[in-house]
């Protein structure tokens, strides 16, 4: 179990990482469309270019943020009913979603975007807007975010078991801390 520890601390780390650096996507998403917006206003200059690299940043920031989003148990869950369960339960809730819904989920994404992302680069696949931007990073960035909800999951299991089994304090519990980032 301890070895298991660790390998979750270290997903929670690059998890936390990739998070942090997917937040900076959103201001880097509304300085474009700033410049974009000033540009076609004052200028009268539009570019499809820009307002694509403006949709991918911000799409790259929510599906990057979404494992750190469930690493801090901010994602949506029913806290009303949650809230009146005992812990105990709440934990077998957790971890039967984790085990029978978000793994397998991920991994069906992770298995059917694997070659709509593969013939998008293998084509080179350019946006239908003119002046428009390469496409398949764009698809990598669903392919990436999945993978990591995936082994963020497998990490949440792995904190979930140690709760239950009395290892470690529930990172989750009202008043506790984000999990440690040792």
């Amino acid at each position: 179990m301890d070895f298991l520890l660790r390998v979750s601390r270290g997903i929670d780390r690059v998890t936390v990482a990739v998070g942090r650096a997917a937040a900076w996507l959103i201001l880097a998403s509304i300085l474009i469309s700033a410049a974009n917006a000033t540009s076609r206003k004052l200028f009268d200059l539009a570019s499809n270019a820009w307002l694509e690299l403006q949709w991918y940043l911000f799409g790259a920031a929510f599906l990057l943020a979404a494992a750190w989003t469930l690493q801090r148990g901010e994602h949506i869950r029913i806290d009303i009913v949650s809230a009146a369960l005992p812990a105990r339960v709440r934990n077998w809730i957790d971890l039967a979603g984790h085990v029978l819904m978000l793994l397998p989920f991920t991994l069906l994404m992770i298995v059917e975007t694997t070659p709509f992302v593969a013939d998008s680069y293998r084509l080179q696949e350019v946006s239908t807007s003119y002046g428009g931007l390469i496409v398949w990073p764009a698809k990598a960035l669903i392919l990436a975010a999945f993978v990591m909800l995936f082994v963020q999951g497998l990490s949440e299991i792995i904190k979930r078991i140690a709760v239950m089994r009395g290892r470690i304090a529930d990172p989750h519990a009202e008043g506790a801390r984000a999990p440690s980032h040792r």
